[in-house]
């Protein structure tokens, strides 16, 4: 087994798994409020899996056989996907997705899991967010403000980059935002992973700019209509904000990592190099896990060294 026939997993999958697989995925959808994007990766990672296990095993995967996986059936599946050249943060979020599965499946069919559950995610190096300086994200804004020939297109790309910057949001989140959203005051109710709401502070500049960009817009704004709007009225594309700050980092000579995510990141490196803590910082990026914040003190650490390394004198 090669690992080439996931593509063709929906053909080959019996009935039965099917129907498994597909009252899984609505579990996931409407218990955990997982988002589109995740269920559609859940999807992918459990199609990879049964068809691999079809083929290893020579006969199609089927609900009741689950209990007869093995570690060493897990770790060929693993060395599979590793050939096929998944990265080793990839395979082991893959490798979540299956026993999320066979834990839930084990539990319908009443058989044991526990050999195949036993088998290990692969280790890997989380890469550390790259922040813009502080400098180059209100360099990114300003630019932002006059660069667009339409200008409540620039004022609305103002408007959701100091969304980012000023409040921490993810993309989706800022551009989930709706009229009912508006006008905000010191606080706004923001609905993130897995249906998690978190209040996050709204900075006067970040109010100033979304009311300045809806006094320019051409359309009304009722409370189900969206806040940020394309060229055409509708809902403002998350691609289109990318092709944005593309536009803008060639301008100012930056790097490719300076994305709009990168300005969610430069939100919480800025916020923990003027003092501010962990927990707060945590709640503010609505992040599960304070594991998840911790990486932005080594990235405040390695900008430390970096500055020292530029200064310390060589004798």
């Amino acid at each position: 087994m090669t690992g080439a026939t996931p593509l063709h997993a929906p053909l080959a999958l019996a009935p039965a798994m099917a129907d498994a697989l597909a009252r899984w995925l609505d579990g996931e959808r409407s218990t955990r409020d997982r988002s589109g994007h995740t269920i559609t990766a859940y999807r992918s990672d459990l199609l990879a899996f049964l068809s691999f296990m079809g083929g290893h095993h020579g006969e199609p995967a089927l609900p009741a056989r689950m209990g007869a996986l093995t570690q060493s059936d897990m770790r060929a599946f693993a060395a599979a996907e590793r050939a096929r050249g998944l990265s080793a943060r990839s395979l082991a979020r893959r490798l979540s997705a299956v026993k999320s599965f066979l834990r839930w499946l084990s539990d319908r069919e009443g058989f044991d899991a526990s050999r195949a559950l036993s088998q290990r995610s692969p280790r890997y190096r989380r890469s550390l967010p790259r922040p813009l300086a502080p400098d180059q994200a209100r360099a990114v804004i300003d630019l932002a403000a006059a660069s667009h020939p339409t200008a409540w297109v620039a004022a609305r790309d103002e408007a959701v980059l100091t969304l980012l910057y000023g409040c921490g949001l993810r993309i989706s989140e800022a551009l989930a935002l709706d009229g009912r959203d508006w006008p905000m005051g010191e606080a706004l109710r923001v609905r993130g992973k897995g249906g998690k709401e978190r209040q996050v502070p709204v900075l006067p500049v970040a109010r100033a700019a979304i009311a300045a960009y809806l006094g320019a817009q051409p359309w009304g704004l009722g409370p189900d209509d969206p806040l940020f709007r394309g060229v055409r009225g509708k809902r403002l594309s998350a691609g289109a904000v990318e092709k944005a700050m593309v536009r803008l980092r060639h301008a100012l000579g930056l790097p490719p990592t300076a994305t709009p995510h990168a300005l969610r990141h430069s939100f919480a490196t800025h916020l923990l190099a003027a003092g501010g803590d962990l927990r707060t910082i945590q709640e503010l990026l609505g992040h599960a896990s304070l594991s998840t914040t911790q990486v932005y003190t080594a990235v405040d650490d390695a900008h430390l060294l970096a500055v020292f390394g530029a200064a310390h004198p060589r004798g």
